[in-house]
C-alpha cells in the first residue's frame, strides 16, 4: 500500500462540484493499493502516516508527527499511484489491486484512521474528484507498507 503524504495548510475534496471533505492544517494522503496488499499493510501504513515526523517542533525541525501536532488527515483513493511506469510513455495498471479489493482496503484504512485520529475525512472511491490543497513547505513524502 502506498501513501503520498503532503503537509498542508488546508485541503478539500469535491465530487460533482460538491465539497465532500475539507480541513485546515494537517496531512493530505493520496492512497494507492497494490495487488499484494493485505489488512496488515493497511494497519502499517496508518501507523506510518500518524507517526511520520513532518511537522516542526519549537526549533523549526521536522520532529513532530500528526499524532502530536494535531490537525486533520484527508485520505484520497488514487489507484494511479500503483501504476507501473518503468517503460514507455503510458502507465500500466497490472500492479494495482482489483477495484473491489482496493475499495475494501481503502474503506478499512478510513475506518481504522477514524478510530485512531479525531479528524479524518476522505474522498469517494472510484469517483472523479477535484482535490485542492495548499502544500505547506512544500513537504511531500512517499510512504509504503
Amino acid at each position: 500500500m502506498i501513501a503520498l503524504i503532503q503537509r498542508v495548510s488546508e485541503a478539500s475534496i469535491s465530487v460533482d462540484g460538491e465539497i465532500r471533505a475539507s480541513m485546515g492544517p494537517g496531512l493530505l494522503a493520496l492512497i494507492g493499493v497494490t495487488s499484494g496488499d493485505e489488512s496488515a499493510s493497511t494497519r502499517r501504513l496508518l501507523e506510518r502516516m500518524l507517526g511520520y515526523r513532518v511537522f516542526p517542533d519549537s526549533d523549526g525541525r521536522m520532529n513532530r508527527a500528526l499524532r502530536e501536532h494535531g490537525g486533520g488527515l484527508l485520505l484520497v483513493p488514487q489507484f494511479t499511484l500503483a501504476a507501473d511506469t518503468r517503460r514507455g510513455t503510458r502507465p500500466g495498471f497490472s500492479t494495482a489491486a482489483e477495484p473491489a479489493r482496493a475499495r475494501q482496503l481503502f474503506d478499512e484504512l478510513v475506518g481504522l484512521a477514524r478510530a485512531a485520529h479525531p479528524q479524518v475525512g476522505c474522498g469517494e472511491f472510484g469517483a472523479h474528484m477535484q482535490v485542492r490543497l495548499l502544500n505547506d513547505g512544500p513537504v511531500t513524502f512517499w510512504l509504503e507498507s
